[in-house]
């Protein structure tokens, strides 16, 4: 494969098929500096020759004893990259960018937040995995609830990851699964702005969303973040800004 500028070229190492649609992919030989709850984008060439890329978040954590990267991602058929990326195989190449950005980190986490809010679907859960993961510098709020939001049970992916969380975070970190289009013993069922607006997600959690407690990540479906920050604002919470502070945070990559 031709040099990219902007990329390095590396490996598949493995892949996780979870579902039809949905995949992880760990990479190996990119040297990306990063931190956890970043993303960096991803690139193959089309048929013509010329690339083809898009944002993934990285899932696992910063760690100088591992030089490969995992990224979670969903099939589109309408895509233009997704449905090649799901094709690779083992021993495959693919292009890894050779910078990472985001801000759903460690360092936005304003350190007066007692109860920090992760609030994911789909594919959106993986920096805040990558975050929860980071050994070096893990949130340290009193109460950590990690949202997930799906459409089948089959979505609720990296089970046995978030069990080992939550023994690791002793009782701070609560996992709240939501599915959408199916009803499922012991899972809140419906989307996230309305499970927050009836306050069924708060009962759940056994957390009130709080201006003076709260600060909320987000990451996923651009509806679901849009159509969640006014919800949050009618409880007092505001967009954070690096300048004034504040309680929400998210990141849309389309």
């Amino acid at each position: 494969m031709i040099e990219l500028k902007g990329f390095n070229l590396a490996r598949v190492e493995k892949r996780i098929d979870w579902t039809g649609e949905l995949f992880s992919l760990r990479i190996s030989g990119a040297p990306l500096s990063f931190k956890a709850g970043q993303f960096t984008k991803l690139a193959l060439l089309d048929d013509e020759g010329k690339p083809i890329s898009r944002a993934y978040s990285v899932v696992n954590a910063p760690s100088e004893q591992f030089d490969w990267l995992e990224f979670l991602i969903v099939a589109d058929p309408q895509g233009q990259l997704s449905p090649r990326l799901q094709k690779l195989k083992s021993g495959d190449s693919i292009y890894v960018g050779e910078t990472a950005h985001g801000d759903l980190i460690h360092d936005s986490i304003p350190k007066q937040a007692h109860d920090l809010w992760l609030l994911s679907t789909g594919t959106g859960i993986g920096p805040f995995l990558s975050l929860l993961d980071d050994i070096n510098l893990p949130p340290h709020n009193e109460r950590i609830v990690l949202v997930h939001a799906v459409r089948f049970e089959k979505d609720l992916v990296y089970k046995y990851l978030i069990e080992q969380l939550q023994q690791r975070y002793e009782g701070r970190l609560k996992y709240i699964p939501i599915v959408s289009r199916e009803v499922v013993d012991g899972k809140l069922q419906g989307r996230i702005p309305e499970l927050i607006e009836s306050g069924l997600l708060s009962n759940a959690a056994d957390a009130p969303f709080s201006a003076q407690r709260s600060f909320v990540m987000m990451c996923g479906n651009p509806q679901m973040i849009k159509d969640t920050v006014p919800v949050l604002q009618e409880l007092g919470l505001e967009k954070y800004r690096h300048q004034t502070g504040g309680n929400i945070i998210y990141e849309r990559y389309w």
